[in-house]
């Protein structure tokens, strides 16, 4: 889920080599957090947060076919 995560966001990001995700596990859920360059945060969230919201329901869809719960956070 971390790989499918940080090869959409290098893939839109300008700068793909600042791109980073960490993951942890809090309460029984998958957490990732997404660390992208200041000027390619517009570009992860998009417009009224569509390609963000995209991004976290692939990877629901990915975590419901593993078992577990999982959440993006972008920083």
């Amino acid at each position: 889920m971390q790989d499918l995560i940080e090869y959409i966001a290098k893939s839109l990001a300008s700068k793909p080599e600042e791109v980073k995700v960490t993951s942890e596990v809090e309460d029984e859920r998958l957490i990732l957090r997404l660390e992208v360059a200041e000027e390619d945060k517009g570009k992860i969230i998009g417009r009224q947060g569509r390609v963000a919201q995209a991004m976290r329901t692939l990877l629901r869809v990915a975590a419901v076919k593993d078992g577990t719960r999982a959440v993006l956070e972008i920083i």
